[in-house]
């Protein structure tokens, strides 16, 4: 399976990370990060550290999901208590690897591809351990629309980088995000789940809906930033993409997505959302992930993206069951459908990771120099050459 052509791979190649801007808690926590890059171990990779957090949250959150998989029922305050605590594992990991690969010298496109496709993935799980924690499950629809919206912020935040080449970071970004969640978590455990469940006078609203609110005003903060990028800070010709694309290229395929999504859920007879919400969501989630972490590449190798993907398939699967009247069991459907896009993306992300590392000639999981491998060899001699001939 060849995921990069050749033109891709030698751009990525070129390809330099640029980022701007700076949150407010993070000039505190660079004391914190400094402080333990300085205590890992040389032979540690960068790409390890960012799975290894990645691992502690998708495990957290499976746990939260077997205790609520309707996210409705109450979680143990020692269940809270690790679930703060691997989000700030996860934080510390993830903003400690770029030290890490500068300090080894090991750093390269495929760790950024690796660190911004594992926090593409961690979005969904993070989302999920929020709504089981705040029992979101008792309002189906506030419960999806949390967990799309979390998934459309991340996805336009790199749609503006595909669009100005530059990935920007607001004064209340992703570390100030964690640290809320984190609290909330231990008030959760501190006070118990049914602190959300109570009752607010006068504006009659749900305790819960107060970090719900919080999070649509922060997002629709977001989205006011990135969208005037998005529509007029193209670096490409005429104000295009990167790619040299339309700007406006990166929404066909998340709206097919969501479409999709939406329709499912409204259209089905057996009501399988309700009856199953946290496997839909990580469902889509997955499928979100596969299409962000595309957006990236294209962003990186300066290509156009794709608008259709494999991973939907599913989800189209699951259209033409209800077309013909649900002839297979939807619950089944979902199941089988979860397990392919699970395969698909996996196929996908370890087939890309093969790739770039075996172009730029270095290790996944390791800071090891690798040899140089044959056909690099004879490429180099071949211009060697070249060079002798035009010499001549």
């Amino acid at each position: 399976m060849h995921v990069l052509n050749e033109k891709q791979l030698k751009r990525l190649k070129e390809h330099s990370y640029s980022s701007c801007g700076s949150t407010m808690l993070d000039p505190y926590m660079q004391v914190w990060w400094e402080w333990v890059v300085q205590r890992l171990p040389y032979w540690l990779s960068p790409n390890c550290m960012t799975l290894a957090g990645l691992l502690v949250v998708i495990m957290t959150a499976m746990i939260f999901i077997i205790y609520s998989p309707d996210a409705k029922q109450d979680i143990p305050p020692w269940l809270l208590l690790m679930g703060a605590l691997s989000i700030f594992i996860y934080q510390t990991l993830d903003a400690c690897d770029g030290k890490q690969a500068r300090r080894t010298q090991t750093q390269s496109q495929l760790g950024e591809l690796f660190d911004h496709g594992c926090d593409s993935l961690s979005t969904i799980f993070i989302a999920l351990l929020v709504a089981v924690t705040l029992k979101l499950g008792t309002s189906p629809t506030t419960l999806f629309f949390q967990c799309v919206f979390a998934i459309c912020l991340f996805y336009t935040a790199h749609w503006q980088t595909y669009v100005s080449g530059t990935l920007r970071f607001g004064k209340f970004d992703v570390t100030e995000i964690q640290f809320s969640i984190m609290f909330m978590l231990v008030i959760t455990a501190i006070m118990g789940s049914s602190i959300w469940s109570y009752v607010m006078p006068v504006v009659n609203l749900k305790l819960s809906s107060l970090p719900i609110i919080g999070s649509v005003i922060g997002g629709i903060v977001a989205l006011s930033d990135n969208l005037p990028i998005i529509l007029t800070g193209g670096v490409g010709r005429n104000g295009s993409s990167v790619a040299g694309t339309s700007v406006l290229s990166p929404s066909i395929p998340f709206m097919l997505f969501v479409i999709q999504a939406v329709m499912i859920w409204k259209k089905s007879p057996s009501l399988l959302y309700e009856n199953n919400s946290c496997v839909y969501l990580l469902f889509i989630g997955i499928i979100a992930t596969k299409i962000t972490i595309r957006l990236i590449v294209c962003h990186m190798s300066r290509s156009e993206i794709g608008y259709l993907d494999s991973s939907m398939l599913g989800l189209l699967g699951l259209i033409l069951n209800q077309y013909f009247d649900c002839y297979f069991d939807e619950s089944k459907v979902l199941y089988v459908a979860f397990v392919y896009a699970t395969y698909d993306l996996i196929h996908y992300t370890s087939a890309l990771c093969r790739e770039i590392s075996t172009y730029l000639n270095i290790y996944i999981f390791s800071t090891s120099k690798r040899e140089l491998q044959p056909h690099h060899r004879t490429r180099k001699a071949d211009r060697r050459k070249t060079s002798t001939i035009i010499g001549l």
